[in-house]
């Protein structure tokens, strides 16, 4: 177990959120500077621009604050809209399979969480490596919880 990371440790997938926050960025930047420069519009028009690409900046930093924390007490998952705090015994299994595009976790009530902190979509090789961390923290943390 020593290789096991000291507890909190965050998961979230770097690439991507660097990616999304860049883009929301440049794109709000883009539509105000258009909005400035159009002459003919009103300032009300201009304003509504201003408005439409603050919303969007705000849709992708949505996006961007996925993320998995574990530490001595369990698991969070924050996913766009929602965030759920799991204890250790309830995590059965941490499942990234073939074409998965997040984790998912086993729970002992009979469903599976998305957790979208975890996605192997610009940087499969962490992603993996995430999951198989998530996975022996939680086996090494849920067996340690059994009598």
């Amino acid at each position: 177990m020593s290789d096991l990371p000291a507890l909190p440790v965050t998961f979230r997938p770097g690439r991507t959120r660097a990616v999304l926050l860049t883009s929301g960025a440049v794109i709000f930047a883009v539509i105000t500077t258009v909005a400035l420069l159009l002459e003919q519009l009103s300032p009300g028009e201009k304003l509504s621009f201003v408005f439409t690409g603050a919303i969007l900046f705000g849709v992708l930093a949505l996006l961007a604050r996925v993320k998995v924390v574990a530490d001595e007490t369990g698991v969070t998952v924050v996913n766009i809209a929602s965030r759920r705090h799991l204890e250790w015994a309830e995590i059965l299994r941490v499942n990234l399979r073939p074409g998965d595009p997040w984790v998912f976790l086993n729970l002992s009530d009979g469903t599976s969480l998305p957790a979208l902190g975890i996605q192997p979509g610009i940087a499969k090789e962490r992603a993996i490596a995430d999951a198989r961390t998530l996975r022996a923290l939680a086996e090494a943390r849920s067996t340690r919880d059994l009598p």
